[in-house]
């Protein structure tokens, strides 16, 4: 039906085959397959030229409508590929909601077509099912029925309430972390956690700890980062959910001359085919976000 219509507006055979990239031979040859099957003579053929019968007049409507129905559906998904445009769908843990914001915010200004639907979850979401573009994962990452793509890292800092340490004293070295309350993000509700710390004076000293949630255990990572503040405990953060509360001093570093490795930072989508643009540019604003700037240079002396 296609070919046929391509043949009409082209007025030839050979016209319609340098459009459709097929040889002329294989025009007519589709031209007389479809009005094998449809019984009726579409086209009068002459040496000079093309006519159109009764019936493929009125069969010819129908196919140049199939055919323009067509290619705005091709334009449509074009432009899908081309500019970001339609709803992304964004899963991502609920303590980077004010920093995926932040990053996101520039994209939906430069693309008036482009909608976010921001759904912040600390626990695992089935993409398919959920009908999600796009999920930030934290940490290590085993699914191999999605595609994940590394960009960046986050880091972590060992923090309590400044009248939780009145309270309960400064710790003085790793050793002593044991002994204090623990307040943990657990997403499955585990009753311990064990971590590593590397001594900023001497990098090649490192000290595993393992702790227990004498206090409180959430699913949700703001949740811990709320029982932090009011003083409850310790507690391991990320870097974004806490920042502000740093800055304010609701919160202290703990052990400040040791540090905690980042976690890695992935990008996972549900499918491995070419992504549309509104999943590549958001990946690209996700990864400036996650990337560690680059260490300022020393000027010549």
């Amino acid at each position: 039906m296609a070919v046929f219509a391509e043949v009409v507006d082209s007025g030839s055979m050979t016209a319609a085959g340098g459009r459709l990239g097929i040889s002329a031979s294989a025009v007519s040859q589709q031209l007389r397959q479809l009005e094998r099957q449809l019984g009726m003579t579409l086209l009068h053929r002459s040496t000079r030229k093309l006519t159109l019968t009764e019936a493929g007049a009125r069969f010819h409507a129908g196919c140049a409508e199939m055919l323009a129905a067509a290619r705005r559906a091709e334009q449509a998904v074009e432009r899908l590929r081309d500019a970001p445009e339609g709803e992304l769908r964004l899963a991502a843990p609920a303590g980077l909601a004010q920093a995926l914001a932040a990053a996101l915010g520039p994209l939906l200004a430069a693309h008036p077509l482009l909608t976010l639907r921001l759904v912040l979850d600390d626990a695992p979401i089935d993409l398919i099912d959920a009908r999600i573009d796009l999920a930030l994962r934290v940490g290590a990452f085993a699914d191999s029925t999605l595609v994940a793509r590394r960009i960046g890292e986050i880091g972590r800092r060992l923090v309590a309430a400044p009248a939780y340490l009145e309270r309960r004293g400064w710790p003085a070295a790793p050793a002593g972390l044991a002994s204090h309350d623990w307040l943990l993000f657990a997403p499955r509700h585990a009753a311990a956690a064990a971590f590593e710390l590397q001594s900023l004076d001497d990098p090649a000293r490192r000290e595993k700890v393992r702790v227990a949630a004498t206090r409180a255990t959430s699913t949700n990572q703001h949740a811990v980062h709320v029982l932090c503040v009011a003083g409850l405990g310790l507690a391991v953060a990320v870097e974004p959910d806490v920042d502000a509360a740093l800055a304010a001093g609701r919160l202290v570093p703990v052990l400040p001359r040791w540090r905690l490795d980042a976690l890695p930072v992935h990008a996972v989508t549900p499918r491995r085919s070419e992504q549309p643009a509104k999943v590549r540019h958001a990946i690209e604003a996700l990864r400036s976000l996650f990337t560690p700037p680059a260490p300022a240079r020393r000027s010549a002396a």
